[in-house]
């Protein structure tokens, strides 16, 4: 369901754009690309010059390499446009420091601790955040989601809908629910 129709006249002045696609390769590994795009509908003044409408502000690309396990085993970001040239593409190199991380395993507080503030480009480090779940949608239906080791789906108990003691994981999930009670202990 869309949102409702604003009742205050209104002028779209800025868009930003961030898709992810996730591809399996045929050496067994999956590459996860994510690309951000800043563009606005009218001229654009910048201390580096102005943007015309509908010239991108910000056009950046990501792409990691993962293993079946979701560690990061290469990392790469380029930038088309910056506000900044000569200085805001010159990180792109930094985020070869993802290669080792887990994308299941304390990724966004590792990411901070290496790429956070100036250790980072603000916008390249905020599509990071994405990675982990168009991983998980790009994995979707490659493994089953329930394995015979015991372990819990990681998806349960990571969002509202399925907490162990929601009618949801009782529907679908029955092995793994649990009354309220249960599950606050």
């Amino acid at each position: 369901m869309p949102l409702p129709v604003s009742e205050v006249e209104r002028e779209l002045t800025h868009t930003r754009r961030v898709r992810y696609e996730g591809y399996k390769r045929a050496d067994g590994l999956w590459d996860i690309e994510a690309h951000l795009s800043d563009v606005k509908n009218h001229d654009y003044r910048l201390k580096t010059g102005v943007r015309r409408a509908g010239q991108p502000v910000h056009d950046m690309w990501l792409r990691i390499t993962i293993d079946r396990d979701m560690k990061i085993v290469a990392a790469s970001a380029s930038s088309d446009a910056v506000p900044y040239p000569g200085g805001c593409e010159t990180i792109a190199p930094a985020y070869g420091r993802l290669v080792g991380l887990s994308l299941i395993k304390d990724f966004r507080k590792n990411v901070r601790e290496a790429l956070g503030g100036v250790r980072g480009c603000t916008h390249l480090t905020e599509m990071l955040g994405g990675l982990p779940t168009a991983a998980i949608q790009t994995f979707a239906g490659e493994r089953n989601e329930e394995q015979d080791d015991g372990v819990k789906p990681f998806q349960l108990d990571q969002c509202h809908a399925l907490e162990a003691s929601t009618e949801t994981v009782k529907k679908w999930y029955p092995k793994w629910y649990k009354r309220r009670e249960e599950a606050s202990r």
